[in-house]
């Protein structure tokens, strides 16, 4: 909530004093590093999430019972739209063969747009074991300049069709697929309630990354914690020594291959990286310092929880296993941080 406060001035050294310590008390300063402004700093106006519709819930159903279809063998009817159709295919321009316009036991979903236009649209109608041919053209902006515009002639056999059977939207199916609902009704609330959580998470995400950018660009780091800058280039440098001798090759030749560059200009951009990787963390630090933000026991355990849920890990202990425990605190920490961030910028509408 903003708060307005009405001061009487005497004078332009007063006003200067109140101006330059309402400045001041924007940034901070440390014997590492000095911020100029955190708080209260803008950012292009990000655009809130769109209400999430009706719609937009029977799509998401949809979209699960699609996933969670049954996929049978078609033998008694032609092929339709929706059905996935092996084929065997052998293109030809002028009577001959050109490189890469054959296939054989291709899966082909009709209505995907995998292939020219027209070309899927001539396997409906056809049933098993048609050999056919079809003539159509390559587009005039095809990225293969060889044959972009060219007439062409396919030669294409069904071999196999399948299709999805969708599972009945039911009391029954919604049991099998949601620990929360159990009826279709809650079923469509907690699907709401989902996409309407990943919406806020997204904007807040895009939000945040453009806050603690501006922060970081904000930041002068006047004292680097050099041994810790060390160590982190030094293991991740024998990271990649110890990925080099798994594949049979040695570090330098491993570099050059792999990130198309010379080992002294990688480790510069490995030392750079962990430079990098520091400063976030000593920014981090010090505005939750300053800010008395603190990370107890509760919230970190809330925190984790909700991290293992995120990133696809059983339980808190399996994703303890994965990630050190000082890192998942620097993680914790940090996201907390810029939540405060988010609470204080000011967004500003960029004009068009």
């Amino acid at each position: 909530m903003k708060k307005k406060m009405v001061v009487l001035l005497t004078g332009a050294m007063t006003v200067s004093m109140l101006l330059s310590g309402c400045a001041a008390s924007k940034g901070l300063e440390t014997d590492e590093l000095k911020i100029s402004q955190y708080k209260g700093v803008e950012v292009d106006e990000v655009e809130k999430p769109e209400e999430i519709t009706d719609e937009d819930v029977e799509n998401a159903v949809t979209a699960n019972l699609q996933a969670n279809a049954e996929v049978k063998d078609v033998t008694d009817r032609p092929v339709q739209e929706g059905d996935t159709a092996t084929i065997d295919f052998v293109g030809k321009m002028d009577g001959v063969e050109f490189e890469g316009g054959s296939g054989t036991d291709y899966p082909l979903a009709i209505g995907s747009g995998q292939f020219i236009e027209g070309f899927e649209d001539s396997v409906i109608g056809h049933n098993i074991g048609d050999t056919y041919d079809w003539e159509g053209s390559f587009p005039e902006d095809y990225q293969n300049t060889d044959v972009a515009g060219k007439p062409v002639t396919f030669t294409i056999t069904v071999k196999s069709v399948t299709e999805q059977v969708l599972p009945e939207l039911n009391d029954e199916f919604v049991k099998k697929v949601s620990k929360e609902s159990k009826t279709v009704k809650e079923y469509k609330k907690e699907v709401k309630k989902s996409l309407e959580k990943d919406a806020k998470t997204m904007y807040e995400d895009s939000l945040g990354q453009e806050v603690w950018q501006t922060v970081l660009d904000n930041t002068e780091v006047t004292k680097y914690p050099n041994k810790e800058i060390e160590k982190i280039s030094s293991d991740l440098i024998d990271q990649y020594k110890s990925a080099a001798e798994f594949y049979g090759s040695d570090y330098e030749t491993f570099i050059q291959d792999q990130m198309n560059t010379t080992v002294e200009d990688f480790e510069k951009q490995v030392d750079e990286a962990a430079k990098s990787s520091v400063k976030q963390t000593m920014v981090t630090e010090a505005i939750a310092e300053k800010e008395k933000i603190k990370l107890d026991d509760k919230t970190y355990n809330s925190e984790l929880k909700q991290m293992a849920k995120d990133y696809g890990y059983a339980d808190v202990d399996e994703l303890k296993k994965a990630v050190k425990e000082e890192d998942l605190k620097d993680i914790i920490l940090n996201n907390k941080v810029k939540e405060w961030l988010i609470d204080n910028c000011v967004q500003v509408k960029s004009e068009k």
